[in-house]
């Protein structure tokens, strides 16, 4: 079927612009590099992207808008680190939160596709001490059914993970910490993002694929895809260039500087690094299963399960395995700490969207649903970003508050990181 064949990573339609734009300055009338899209509409971006910057207060942030055989606008805006003032560009690598959730959950279906796994196994056949794991499936797991608490909503964790963000979190401690709370429903009985469900996916992975979640998912998702930017990392490591993320979740509520913070508190469900271009090329893999050469990383039968979207109980937000639906637009976002990421199709339209954006609070709510609401208001009016706030999980990175600890989340949730919402999350 050709899924094993190494994919070429797809030759851009669009010319790529480098480009940095102040946040807070008025767009200039002829910035670096190209966009191939009319002026007047590219015009009306800048101007809208530049708006929501200075109204949020945004840093920075990246956005691509690519239609296949049409035209492309690919801009970066405002700093990238406000301590040097280095502007932001469109090639940096970046923290991309619950974005992450797809690349676990695909892992998990190469294993479906090899027989080796089956999505209405219970996850205790594979993973130990799982409270109801006789009984709660893979499936669930995957689609946020499973009723398992969300430990990015414990207290005691917010505590710790405020006090030491450098601190190094094995996913053994993240699923003790969900354990000490009873299910919040039985499984298959509603929708609710947990960070947890996806953990319980990574040790999956790595109990049947025989590798550390890390390796196997280079080898049978990135290098497949030719995501040569994409990486889970060991500790808190992320490439050069990479862009600074700020937050105010921090000791006193101080802004701070996250971008060296350790990420292994979301693990398989948003500790990933990956760039703009990496993700243009993914979204649409994402959605399709199909690999950017047209093969296939995921048999038809197993994407068709994939793409099964089912109401979250939240308006114009469905979920599927891994992924989600919001108004038409299929794929995740992403939130955890100074980052923020969209990164969704629009089958229809053959269109492809992607925003990356530091974050420095969350009084506006959700950041990057600002910068998505605002350029989807324009290029593609009848299919708008809406992220509702209220389909969001308290966490480290996320737009809820949380009272005892201010402002943290994990992702997006998603029907989001880092987003469905979020399908966020981490």
């Amino acid at each position: 079927m050709g899924r094993r064949h190494r994919a070429v990573p797809a030759v851009a339609a669009a010319s790529l612009l480098l480009a940095a734009l102040c946040a807070g300055q008025a767009p200039a009338a002829a910035l670096p590099g190209r966009v191939d899209i009319d002026p007047a509409t590219a015009e009306h971006l800048d101007e809208a992207i530049t708006e929501t910057m200075r109204k949020a207060g945004i840093p920075g942030v990246s956005v691509g808008v690519w239609t296949d055989g049409g035209g492309s606008y690919e801009r970066a805006f405002g700093t990238a680190d406000t301590a040097t003032g280095t502007p932001m560009k469109t090639d940096l690598h970046t923290r991309i939160g619950s974005v992450t959730k797809t690349f676990t959950v695909t892992a998990v279906l190469r294993l479906v596709d090899d027989g080796k796994v089956a999505l209405d196994d219970p996850i205790g056949r594979y993973v130990d001490g799982v409270p109801g794991g006789d009984r709660i499936t893979v499936r669930q797991l995957a689609d946020m059914r499973s009723g398992l608490y969300n430990y990015t909503e414990d207290p005691g964790f917010l505590a710790a993970m405020q006090k030491d963000p450098n601190r190094a979190w094995s996913p053994q401690e993240l699923l003790d910490t969900a354990f000490k709370h009873p299910p919040r429903f039985a499984p298959g009985t509603r929708w609710e993002y947990s960070n947890t469900n996806t953990v319980l996916l990574g040790l999956l992975v790595e109990k049947v694929g025989s590798l550390p979640l890390r390796d196997y998912v280079r080898d049978e998702v990135l290098e497949p895809a030719g995501l040569d930017g994409t990486a889970l990392p060991v500790g808190a490591e992320i490439p050069d260039p990479y862009v600074h993320g700020y937050t105010d979740f921090a000791p006193g509520g101080k802004t701070t500087d996250a971008s060296g913070w350790n990420p292994s508190w979301a693990w398989a469900a948003g500790a990933m690094t990956s760039t703009l271009e990496d993700l243009r090329t993914w979204a649409p893999v994402m959605a399709s299963g199909r690999l950017p050469d047209g093969g296939r990383l995921l048999e038809p039968g197993t994407q068709a399960q994939r793409v099964r979207m089912l109401p979250t109980g939240h308006q114009g937000v469905r979920y599927g395995l891994g992924i989600a639906e919001f108004d038409g637009w299929i794929g995740h976002n992403g939130e955890l700490p100074g980052y923020e990421t969209i990164a969704v199709r629009l089958p229809q339209e053959r269109t492809t969207f992607v925003v990356v954006n530091s974050d420095i609070d969350k009084k506006e709510g959700s950041l990057s649903s600002l910068i998505g609401n605002a350029v989807t208001r324009i290029v593609t009016p009848e299919n708008v970003w809406e992220l509702p706030a209220e389909a969001q999980p308290k966490g480290p990175a996320g737009p809820s508050e949380t009272p005892a600890t201010g402002r943290p989340e994990t992702g997006s949730a998603t029907p989001g990181t880092g987003t469905a919402p979020s399908p966020a999350g981490s």
